[in-house]
């Protein structure tokens, strides 16, 4: 049996590839094969898709977040491996697998797990930290490697340190567990590419820190006799238009918020449509039927939707019926849905300005930006942390409210072959689409799918 690991460098495409020299060329002894991407084109689709070799219809995940129904709440970013239906890539093999901080890593049936996981004490406050599996490798983990750098990992100071983190944590279980199926998740192009967009002249930096990165783990794994294989989830196309479908619903008297104390929340179960976006997606729910076609005819005339699709004809019935939009608007190639539905700044909800990635009913690429109206951002961070430090409550409201500021997005399925993911190693010419990476790596732990 061959031991395998695979490193999903989020971000890379033949034209990412071309600006890593050190990773183009270990790739030009393997193949490299551009794929069309699980649609919608995000982390928690694509992923899941790898990891069953399911539609996204049949195993659930019609997104980073989607509308539940029966609880009338927007869910995004949850962790439980239990939402995603199917059996794992790593089930019934009798192999030790390690899912080192790929998304819904909590109470996963792999051996070895390790996820993002702050705690929430009950007066309120938020202390970083992760979740493992086994739990007591938590403290054996950051006994070798450090605390894991928590603020790296999302928002304004996004950046290598959490990739090289990840990247060592996968070299520290190599060494204690020897795992048959290693599965690293390295995020670092997906924040420069959003805030800077694909060409800009600060990429030059980032392409080269996740090079080093990448290659060095590459180096270390292969040399303990793992076979490498390295694969993406989606490309990011270059964006200049932001499209705000909750406030075009709100002028129609279809969007219900709720006054809290001054500021405005989105009440979605008394809504008669609403749209949760997500990146150059937005899931339309339409709670009046009456209303349906309408709601169909204003979203296609809004400015930067390209098309609509058919919740029936994407998720079929199941667990992804249930789930994902009555239909699904689709972005142009330059342009991404925000969640936003107020129409005065003033009046936007306490966690618009901070970074709450549970909270908002949508995902929020403007967290990677400091407000640039703060003249002062470093004090009024400073300030924060020590109210924090002395027990105190206080608000990181230092978010921008600007959409304007995102360079980067992904979601569509149809982009030019350079957008499109790639997987380089062995046979990798082989896999056509996202459903096809649970056979490709089957196929290479030498193991028979049946």
């Amino acid at each position: 049996m061959r031991r395998v690991a695979v490193l999903n460098v989020v971000g890379l495409t033949q034209s990412v590839l071309r600006e890593m020299p050190r990773l183009k060329a270990w790739s030009e002894s393997r193949e490299v094969q551009s794929f069309k991407p699980a649609f919608p084109a995000v982390t928690c689709t694509a992923q899941s898709s790898y990891l069953t070799g399911k539609s996204v219809g049949e195993h659930g995940i019609v997104g980073n977040g989607w509308y539940d129904r029966e609880a009338a709440e927007v869910k995004f970013w949850k962790q439980s491996n239990l939402l995603v239906k199917g059996e794992k890539l790593w089930e019934n093999l009798g192999i030790k697998c390690a899912k080192m901080f790929w998304w819904y890593n909590m109470y996963s049936s792999a051996d070895f797990a390790a996820t993002p996981r702050p705690l929430y004490p009950a007066d309120g406050r938020k202390a970083f930290d992760i979740h493992t599996q086994p739990m007591a490798m938590r403290e054996e983990i950051k006994a070798d490697l450090g605390d894991f750098p928590f603020p790296s990992f999302w928002g304004p100071n996004a950046g290598i340190p959490s990739s090289k983190w990840i990247a060592e944590s996968a070299k520290w279980i190599e060494k204690k567990e020897k795992p048959d199926l290693n599965l690293v998740y390295l995020p670092h192009l997906d924040y420069g590419l959003q805030k800077f967009g694909p060409g800009a002249p600060e990429m030059a930096a980032e392409y080269e820190a996740i090079d080093q990165v990448t290659c060095d783990l590459i180096e270390e794994l292969e040399a303990a006799g793992v076979e490498v294989l390295v694969l993406s989830e989606y490309g990011i196309s270059k964006v200049s238009k932001a499209i705000h479908l909750n406030r075009v619903f709100r002028e129609k008297g279809w969007i219900q918020v709720k006054d809290e104390l001054g500021l405005e929340t989105l009440d979605c179960g008394g809504c008669r449509a609403f749209a949760v976006a997500d990146h150059q997606v937005a899931h339309i729910y339409v709670n009046d039927s009456v209303i349906e076609k309408e709601v169909r005819r204003v979203v296609l005339a809004t400015d930067g939707v390209e098309e609509i699709r058919e919740g029936s004809d994407l998720w079929s019935e199941g667990i992804g019926r249930e789930r994902g939009g009555d239909f699904v608007a689709v972005s142009e190639a330059d342009a991404w849905f925000t969640y936003y539905f107020w129409d005065d700044d003033a009046k936007a909800p306490d966690y618009a300005r901070c970074i709450d990635i549970h909270r908002k009913p949508g995902y929020d690429p403007v967290e990677l930006f400091l407000d640039p109206e703060i003249k002062f951002p470093v004090a009024k961070i400073g300030g924060f942390l020590l109210k924090k430090k002395l027990g105190l409550r206080g608000l990181m409201d230092v978010i921008s409210l600007d959409a304007n500021l995102v360079k980067g997005s992904h979601g569509r399925d149809q982009v030019p072959e350079d957008e499109q993911p790639v997987v380089i190693g062995d046979r990798a010419s082989q896999v056509g689409e996202a459903e096809k990476v649970f056979s490709w790596v089957r196929e290479r732990l030498a193991i028979d799918e049946e």
